[in-house]
């Protein structure tokens, strides 16, 4: 898990048994952004969905791939995530770089871009290619 922020943070994929360490760790909500087809069965979402009800987060499924990284819509969704969650947001994905890139993207207008860049890099993700959108 990389903090990007103090109330978000990325993960390669996680499994059902650290959910409730994340409650644990102040964590409420937990966005997917893996699609069930890059999974196996126990890294499904419905899995992960109920792991994280059972601990008491909320779970938010929002696959991203190539073909919708850099649509808005998914931008905007993250976004009202982070606003309305009541404790720290984690993001999960293969290695936790689309997860990031959304995170940035929902940065824009909020913080300038060398910080956004620097907070990824600081948590070992490049998002370099995103300052034309920052």
């Amino acid at each position: 898990m990389n903090d990007l922020s103090e109330s978000f943070a990325a993960a390669p994929q996680i499994t059902a048994e650290v959910v409730s360490e994340l409650a644990a760790l102040g964590f409420s909500d937990v966005i997917c952004n893996r699609p069930d087809t890059e999974n196996g069965p126990s890294e499904q979402s419905h899995v992960l969905q109920a792991a994280a009800e059972a601990a008491g987060l909320k779970f938010h499924f929002l696959p991203i791939d190539q073909s919708n990284l850099l649509e808005p819509s998914n931008t905007e969704r993250t976004q009202q995530i982070m606003q309305s969650a009541e404790g720290k947001v984690l993001a999960y994905c293969a290695s936790g770089t689309r997860s990031t890139f959304l995170w940035s993207l929902a940065q824009a207008g909020k913080m300038p871009a060398d910080d956004i860049i620097k907070a990824a890099a600081d948590a070992g993700y490049n998002v370099e290619q995103l300052r034309p959108m920052l």
